[in-house]
């Protein structure tokens, strides 16, 4: 029983040593291209929810255009 519980825990430090490696490869971004790729999220996520509010309108408009000649 105890050869399982030293297995687990070599498995445990294996994956944690693999963790830290992986952690060390990461190129984590400056300030200005944090701020830049921020602001261009942004701006995209602003401009496809215009874009998705005048589709909506138009569509709303348009079924109701269509459901005033029906009835």
């Amino acid at each position: 029983m105890g050869d399982t519980n030293t297995a687990a825990k070599a498995t445990k430090k294996s994956w944690f040593k693999g963790l830290k490696t992986e952690f060390k490869k990461i190129i984590w971004p400056d300030k200005e291209t944090l701020a830049k790729q921020s602001a261009a999220v942004i701006l995209i996520s602003v401009i496809l929810g215009l874009i998705i509010a005048l589709l909506d309108a138009m569509f709303k408009y348009g079924i109701q255009g269509i459901l005033s000649l029906v009835g």
